[in-house]
């Protein structure tokens, strides 16, 4: 029995695209065309979500990490205004150790699959994912991280609130005084 006969083909085509923009992300020399592809992958593996029933975590990955950082990452590189002339030489030793360290783990995570993938695919999977299980989760078992998180968030939004306004200085004041 092949691993890939009881995968559905929206499944197949869907991995065959975002291997193909994640290896599109690494290979490209231009560092645009780069994060394009990866918002790209994003998408994909948003639509793999959607696959198995886990729509919170599409709409999430597509806010989070196609909509916001991705769109850092461009201002990013829009800003810095990179050529190649400022761009260090490399040697090759660096792509040959990320080389073989990537086929260890593809290997290690096929083999890791192998075993747990088909206990998954037999199993009853339709409730899991939705945002109503979340939901009922969240303001059962888990109230309380759920709360001092919320707690944690504001506290951060206050902070970034005072470290970013613009204090005024004694000249101003002065000035200010006077007018």
């Amino acid at each position: 029995m092949s691993l890939f006969q009881n995968l559905p083909i929206a499944f197949l085509i869907l991995s065959f695209i975002t291997i193909l923009c994640a290896l599109y992300v690494v290979t490209s020399k231009n560092p645009v065309h780069s994060v394009l592809a990866l918002i790209l992958t994003f998408f994909s593996i948003s639509a793999h979500y959607v696959l198995l029933n886990a729509q919170f975590l599409a709409i999430v990955n597509l806010m989070v990490y196609a909509g916001a950082i991705m769109v850092l990452f461009l201002f990013v590189l829009m800003l810095l205004n990179l050529n190649k002339e400022s761009e260090p030489i490399k040697s090759n030793l660096w792509a040959i150790a990320a080389s073989i360290s990537a086929g260890l783990m593809l290997v290690v995570i096929t083999a890791s699959f192998q075993k747990a993938g088909i206990a998954i695919m037999k199993g009853n999977t339709e409730e899991i994912g939705l945002v109503k299980n979340l939901g009922r989760v969240l303001m059962t078992e888990y109230l309380v991280p759920f709360e001092l998180s919320g707690i944690l968030f504001i506290a951060a939004m206050v902070g970034a609130v005072l470290l970013g306004k613009k204090e005024k200085n004694s000249e101003e004041l002065v000035n200010l005084n006077n007018s």
